[in-house]
């Protein structure tokens, strides 16, 4: 092999969902980098579902897109797939390098093999998962810690997890953390604020917003406890709006079941990606009250949007928001506090918009990719 020379580098990108979530965001954006950073020197093989085929060849014009097997789509037969045919097809296009984005990997690649391990949740938060999903992602962490050659993390929270529960080996895990697409997250038009409303049919009325998927880790029902605390007596109320994956919490019926009925709470479920700048920017807040991410993305897409961020201080979320978040508990009556302290102070809102905003423009998929081409360079060495 030549010193200095990229490795090739075979990418599985099946695990990837249809709606583009959080693991849809991290492999386009990192896609896309690797495209911008290696230019015509890239060596990179991707495997991708059939109906990314299109997308990913045109992302990486110089690398070779190949399309796995129809079956693949479903889950069970995909992870069938990873342990027989992902190893045969990396022996087939040389790679010398597997890259797995999703937790899981083959156990005899054939090759030098990298896993991302997105957050270490299902041991520090293990009671917001079903047993069943709890249990598969535990064994999938630490089989990936024990099999892989570099694990790849998106915050040193989660790094620092996977060392202190499962005594992972620190010289094993680079840190790479997520960017942001400026081009899709950006402070939106007045327009843009006016369509996204238009849609939603909130008219002049301001809102809460809340974007992603409905776990129980995501704390929507203290959310909706606390939103309610805190406008139920104002004039004007401003709306909550619930925004993405229906998920699987059952809390959440019980928590809007309790709302004044003179307050509006709407869950448009899936919204347009091209709405979501008008989504986040046209909010009042941007709130996240989560129980511990692996890193953060959707707090740091608000801030891309110019929102003023309410989160907590609870694992990677400090590492994403620094100082231009506000951070509040996971608990109804605090969030209530905090929100309405926020409501009340337009000023400090409109400070927390610009600095949010500034700082995400630290976080590019062009740094990751970076990080991810060193450690596949250490893997193949």
């Amino acid at each position: 092999m030549t010193a200095g020379r990229p490795p090739r580098v075979l990418i599985d990108a099946t695990s990837v969902p249809a709606d583009r979530g959080g693991v849809g965001r991290y492999v386009d954006g990192l896609l896309g980098a690797l495209g911008r950073v290696c230019g015509s020197g890239v060596d990179l093989v991707v495997v991708s579902l059939r109906t990314d085929l299109e997308r990913y060849t045109r992302m990486l014009p110089e690398a070779e897109v190949i399309p796995a097997p129809a079956a693949v789509a479903h889950r069970p037969a995909r992870l069938a797939w990873e342990q027989t045919g992902l190893p045969l097809l990396a022996q087939q296009v040389s790679a010398e390098v597997l890259h797995s984005p999703f937790y899981t990997c083959p156990l005899r690649a054939g090759c030098p093999v990298t896993v991302t391990v997105h957050d270490a949740t299902f041991f520090t938060e293990p009671e917001h998962y079903d047993k069943s999903r709890r249990t598969f992602f535990r064994s999938a962490i630490k089989t990936s810690l024990r099999r892989a050659d570099r694990v790849i993390v998106p915050s040193k929270a989660t790094r620092d997890e996977l060392i202190r529960l499962l005594d992972a080996d620190p010289t094993r895990i680079d840190v790479a953390y997520h960017g942001v697409d400026q081009a899709a997250f950006h402070a939106p038009s007045e327009e843009e604020k006016a369509r996204v409303r238009a849609r939603l049919g909130l008219g002049s009325s301001s809102y809460i917003a809340f974007l992603g998927a409905k776990e129980p880790r995501k704390n929507v029902p203290n959310l909706i406890r606390g939103w309610a605390r805190a406008v139920a007596d104002r004039e004007n109320p401003p709306a909550l709006v619930i925004a993405g994956g229906q998920g699987h919490d059952d809390d959440i019926d019980r928590a809007v079941a309790e709302v004044p009925a003179h307050l509006r709470l709407l869950r448009p479920g899936y919204l347009r990606y091209a709405d979501l700048p008008g989504f986040l920017g046209g909010a009042l807040v941007a709130a996240y009250p989560s129980y511990g991410e692996g890193f953060g993305l959707p707090i740091l897409e608000a801030m891309a949007c110019a929102a003023p961020v309410l989160t907590t201080p609870r694992l990677s979320l400090p590492e994403v928001g620094g100082d231009a978040v506000a951070y509040t508990s996971e608990a109804p009556e605090e969030i209530a506090t905090d929100l309405a302290a926020l409501l009340d102070d337009e000023q400090r809102r409109l400070s927390l918009a610009k600095a949010g905003f500034d700082r995400a423009k630290e976080f590019t998929w062009e740094s990751s990719a970076e990080v991810h081409l060193a450690a596949w360079g250490r893997a193949r060495s």
